[in-house]
């Protein structure tokens, strides 16, 4: 995959109801090889049981304690987290907040989005599903949860759980009831949190090969034995040379192809005889703009598009990405360019 420097880290929340399965997922994306990804955890109560289950496979781990993390007092709490993960000397590649399975989603989206700490921005809520118990635990009035609306990625976990003929139905049921609150949220089917880490963040390097096997990768391993599915992130990577139009780059950000979750890259945009370049992020609907280096290039080439998600149909998302990075030669319009710079001043 072609690899995008950027001068923010994402800041994913995983959320999920009390047994849903958060903590497996979040371990299964920590055993991924290169990955360097700082976690917050936020513990309920005064055992630290969460922390415990992750410590030794995190570089930097920071705990919240003392409930929710949806009601820190405004004291104390996330910010300083985020702010000690942020520090560039740690080269994270992201930050995981678990919360608590009390935690509401939408005030943990609100509180990251908010947070006010440098170098990070909002990287997704993450809503993990238990799909044996979800219509008895969480989803059980007429109207569907206020929850679903805040998620980016709704994983429906333990699926293994359901008899193999009930499967397609229960998650067809469960993503039918995300649509009716959530249009826009991508839905994958998963059991043991087995969720492809591309489609969260993008890992800085594999082990090489011919080292020994680390621990992460042993666990790997032996996930792998037990013949789990994976949620598998497909990638299509566009690049090309000169100046894009913004209008046509801003469509395809608010817009992205069929099946696709996030959109990572570089553009040089030419507007008053001056090429500013710019670095995209896209999870779900969120848009982060943010200035680039100068000199920013990807594999020499100004303008790079690297689009990410599930069952992607990769001719389509070819020519869309590649119709957004058309060199654009001539006066670039106005309205383009405050719609640009609109994003970037919210990604500020």
């Amino acid at each position: 995959m072609c690899r995008v420097s950027t001068t923010t880290i994402p800041a994913i929340a995983l959320t999920g109801y009390l047994g849903a399965g958060k903590t497996t997922l979040l371990n299964h994306v920590l055993r991924q090889p290169g990955a360097r990804v700082g976690v917050i955890i936020n513990d309920f109560g005064e055992l630290n049981v969460d922390a415990a289950l992750v410590t030794g496979q995190v570089d930097e781990p920071a705990s919240i304690a003392g409930g929710c993390i949806c009601c820190l007092p405004d004291e104390g709490g996330l910010d300083d987290a985020l702010a000690k993960l942020a520090d560039p000397r740690l080269g994270l590649d992201a930050i995981i907040i678990e919360a608590s399975g009390l935690a509401d989603p939408i005030a943990v989206s609100r509180i990251i989005r908010f947070s006010g700490v440098e170098r990070v921005r909002p990287g997704g809520i993450v809503d993990v599903i238990d799909a044996a118990t979800h219509f008895d635990t969480v989803d059980d009035h007429a109207t569907p949860p206020a929850r679903y609306g805040a998620a980016t990625l709704v994983v429906v976990n333990k699926l293994d759980q359901i008899s193999e003929d009930a499967r397609e139905e229960a998650f067809g049921r469960i993503e039918r009831r995300v649509r009716e609150r959530n249009p826009d949220a991508h839905v994958v089917g998963a059991t043991a949190g087995r969720v492809d880490p591309a489609l969260l963040y993008d890992v800085s390097a594999s082990a090489d090969v011919g080292e020994q096997l680390s621990l992460r990768e042993l666990l790997v391993d032996a996930e792998d034995a037990q013949d789990h599915p994976h949620v598998h992130a497909d990638s299509v990577t566009v690049t090309s040379t000169g100046c894009v139009d913004p209008a046509a780059l801003i469509d395809l950000l608010e817009t992205p192809p069929s099946g696709v979750y996030r959109l990572k890259g570089t553009v040089a945009v030419r507007y008053r005889e001056r090429t500013r370049r710019y670095v995209v992020n896209v999870v779900g609907t969120s848009v982060h703009i943010a200035n680039a280096p100068s000199t920013a290039r990807v594999d020499g080439k100004a303008n790079a598009i690297v689009a990410i998600g599930t069952h992607l149909d990769v001719d389509d998302v070819r020519v869309r990405v590649a119709a957004a990075l058309a060199p654009h030669d001539g006066a670039v319009p106005a309205a383009g360019v405050r719609r640009l710079q609109r994003y970037r001043r919210l990604s500020i």
